[in-house]
């Protein structure tokens, strides 16, 4: 789409997207403040709303944007090519993990915006991350092979089993006001998912 936004540099872009990251990620969004968005950015406050029409419209934009930058990271490294379905996680789990070390405000968006309960945004973020939820099976193990799997066992539940105890363990973290340590949900993660491989895969597959 032709915006006033999409045809400034991409250096200008990239700043006024990193500027929102940081500070949609640093504090709930009614708190968050648009005049430091803008002052990070370098930019006026009615230039940024000239960019994006409100506050609402600039944070639906950073969640297309880290969305498809995961998505971009993800096929960058050929993950739809890969065959196992734990393989396709552990890889997928770890690519995310390398690009939100890199840019951790991504990650911190991130949780912010799964866990957004501000009335203004939270119902148009919720059903879009249920569409983008709806895809994720068939985008990524649409090509799994489904033989592994003990009889009885769907891979699309086990893949909603992962994607629970990843909620549960964030959401945790986040009550108790610890910081989200990379390396440790990582090692949570490898837990939770030899676990589930043990009860979904047939034995010779272990």
């Amino acid at each position: 789409m032709d915006t006033p936004f999409s045809r400034l540099p991409a250096a200008r872009r990239a700043a006024i997207t990193r500027a929102g990251l940081e500070v949609f990620g640093s504090s709930d969004y009614k708190r968050a403040s648009t005049d430091e968005i803008a002052a990070r950015a370098g930019i006026s406050k009615g230039l940024l709303f000239y960019y994006f029409r409100n506050k609402r419209s600039l944070y639906l934009y950073l969640l297309r944007y880290m969305y498809h930058l995961i998505e971009q990271h993800m096929r960058s490294n050929k993950v739809e090519e890969i065959h196992d379905f734990f393989e396709i996680m552990d890889t997928g789990v770890e690519q995310k993990l390398a690009l939100f070390e890199a840019t951790p405000w991504v990650l911190e968006f991130a949780v912010r915006a799964w866990y957004c309960s501000d009335r203004e945004v939270a119902p148009a973020v919720r059903s879009w991350m249920n569409r983008v939820r709806d895809g994720l099976y068939d985008t990524w193990f649409s090509g799994i092979d489904t033989g592994k799997f003990r009889p009885g066992v769907d891979p699309r539940q086990v893949l909603d089993m992962l994607i629970w105890m990843t909620d549960g363990y964030l959401h945790g973290q986040l009550m108790a006001g610890r910081p989200l340590e990379l390396a440790d949900i990582l090692k949570e993660y490898r837990v939770w998912c030899d676990a589930l491989r043990r009860w979904a895969y047939k034995e010779e597959y272990l």
